[in-house]
């Protein structure tokens, strides 16, 4: 490869909405250009297995980390992988699959930043904070539907695995450039997915876009009854954070995008003002494909800071 491959890490709980922002990422960039690569593969014991020993699957010690830091060396020197395949449906293992990293490598899963070496292989990091009774309503739904659970076995288990979340999980954000938090709004009913807001927690530890050139003062302008930067703090250092509304309307959006795509030349094409119709784009509860503002921004946000970080590595 004349360029190494530039590497997103998405980390967050269970049903924290971590495949939701990949699929949507990868489909901005172009699937072609992007590999996915799932960390919870990477497990040591098949779902019986857990069982019998009393571990769950958000354990260190229930997952082959060395492997995953190991593969994550090879990947960012454009080297391939033999990749393991849980499946989620089965609780067992299939065949490992090769995986020949393309121009963009997406690794999301439970236990992304556990080792520094892991972090270390990351251009952009990632970490989904959703609040609790707003995940475990996504992991209700999407484990009755897809995973062939009853509800009451979702709830034990997450009743059973919130040690583990507190002890191996939640502490990963601090290793995030970005934080994200979709949130219903206070009037709003948590089961709307399509008026979440979202909060977004820039850290210092990319330079992010100069948002406050456009919102200006907070309470004035076109985009402040939907778009706000604050000044806050997250886990005691000092960070910016970006609050939109799921309220938001289409010509906001658009200015934001449009100061966005403006900036970064190399981002242009990637946004939906040049017809990019992937963008923020959510299923909703009867299959109906529905536009989130706040998600639409939440991927031009990421997708902008890899194509950066692509930029300064060409």
């Amino acid at each position: 490869m004349t360029h190494r491959p530039i590497i997103l890490g998405i980390v967050g709980d269970s049903a924290a909405g971590k495949t939701t922002l990949t699929r949507g990422i990868a489909q901005v960039l172009g699937e072609d250009d992007v590999t996915i690569i799932c960390t919870d593969d990477y497990h040591r014991y098949d779902r019986q297995q857990r069982a019998e020993k009393k571990i769950s699957a958000l354990h260190p010690d229930c997952n082959y980390l060395d492997i995953i830091q190991q593969h994550l060396s090879l990947l960012r020197t454009g080297q391939p992988i033999l990749k393991p395949i849980y499946n989620h449906h089965s609780g067992t293992f299939d065949p490992p699959e090769y995986i020949h990293p393309s121009k963009f490598v997406i690794v999301e899963g439970l236990l992304g930043y556990s080792t520094r070496g892991m972090r270390d292989s990351y251009d952009v990091k990632v970490y989904l904070a959703p609040p609790e009774d707003l995940r475990s309503t996504w992991k209700i739904k999407r484990d009755t539907r897809k995973r062939g659970y009853t509800e009451e076995q979702v709830i034990e288990q997450l009743r059973q695995r919130e040690s583990d979340s507190e002890k191996f999980i939640r502490p990963q954000r601090q290793w995030a450039d970005v934080v994200v938090t979709f949130y219903p709004a206070n009037n709003g009913s948590e089961h709307d997915d399509l008026l979440l807001n979202v909060s977004l927690v820039l850290r210092p530890t990319i330079p992010h876009p100069e948002f406050s050139a456009l919102l200006g003062d907070k309470t004035d302008g076109h985009l402040g009854s939907a778009v706000r930067l604050e000044l806050d703090r997250d886990m005691g250092k000092p960070v910016d954070v970006l609050e939109i509304d799921g309220h938001a309307t289409a010509d906001q959006v658009l200015e934001l995008e449009r100061m966005l795509c403006n900036e970064v030349p190399y981002l242009g094409k990637f946004c939906s003002l040049e017809g990019n119709t992937s963008i923020g784009k959510v299923v909703g509860t009867t299959g109906e494909t529905l536009q989130s503002y706040p998600l639409a921004i939440t991927q031009l946000l990421i997708t902008y800071h890899m194509l950066k970080a692509a930029h300064i590595h060409q």
